[in-house]
């Protein structure tokens, strides 16, 4: 079993395959940015296209239509890479934003396929949190897509906090103790010019900061529970879907056909 995690600590080129599967563009930057550059064998899978079908999201970017925000989004994403100076092996599950939750069984067979492709010795993805249900959903679905002997790690997002904020670049406290890595100057540098190539989506990365990253192994998940008690953070917003309504997808899901 590679260790990943003592890589990224000690900043040695990761040489296995590895697949980063994250549920938005920019996501992968949020989590990983500072160490997009270790990876010399990665995949990097977009479950959704990052453009809600509702249009409110597309309209305030200047976008008349959801596929024009979705290839606009992608630009971002080019743009980002590029800064990084990084070119990973670029996957879309075609999910719409927002709608993942809805697709979970179909997804994850489509990331399985991926995966054995790539013959990914280990997958990094969102924590299972309650701060979106994309999220979420992509944290199922990794779960679901993963044989045994794949490693799956996990990046900070966000979730909600018990006083009523959200709370970003750190675990809830339901796992083993994280990687936490400090960011060279350089890679601070890196990673905010890759914040800064998302124009569309500027007022939410700002409460995102460069300084460090975080891993760790995941946990095993029960996807029919809370992630945490109290309301979830995308229960704050207009994201589609309840935290209840979530779960019952997930049970849907885990009682459907997907990969072991």
């Amino acid at each position: 079993m590679p260790d990943i995690l003592a890589d990224l600590r000690q900043r040695r080129p990761i040489e296995v395959p590895v697949a980063l599967v994250v549920a938005h563009p920019d996501d992968e930057t949020i989590g990983v940015g500072g160490s997009l550059r270790l990876f010399r064998r990665l995949l990097l899978v977009h479950v959704t296209d990052g453009a809600p079908r509702n249009l409110a999201d597309a309209r305030a970017a200047g976008h008349a239509t959801a596929a024009a925000y979705a290839a606009a989004r992608r630009r971002e994403l080019a743009a980002a890479l590029a800064e990084a100076g990084v070119a990973p092996t670029l996957a879309e599950l075609g999910a719409a934003d927002q709608e993942a939750s809805f697709a979970m069984p179909a997804l994850a067979r489509a990331l399985a396929g991926l995966l054995r492709t790539h013959r990914a010795a280990a997958v990094i993805t969102h924590p299972y949190e309650g701060g979106h249900p994309d999220h979420d959903a992509t944290a199922f679905i990794v779960h679901a897509a993963c044989t045994p002997e794949t490693t799956v790690l996990e990046m900070t997002s966000y979730h909600a906090d018990p006083g009523g904020g959200v709370a970003v670049g750190r675990f809830l406290p339901n796992g083993t103790a994280p990687c936490v890595v400090e960011l060279s100057e350089a890679e601070r540098a890196a990673k905010r010019a890759m914040l800064g190539c998302f124009v569309s989506q500027g007022a939410v990365l700002e409460g995102f900061g460069v300084a460090r990253e975080a891993f760790r192994p995941a946990p095993s998940y029960d996807f029919t529970a809370p992630p945490h008690p109290g309301p979830l953070h995308y229960e704050r917003h207009d994201w589609g879907v309840t935290g209840a309504q979530w779960r019952g997808l997930a049970a849907a899901a885990l009682a459907a056909t997907v990969p072991a």
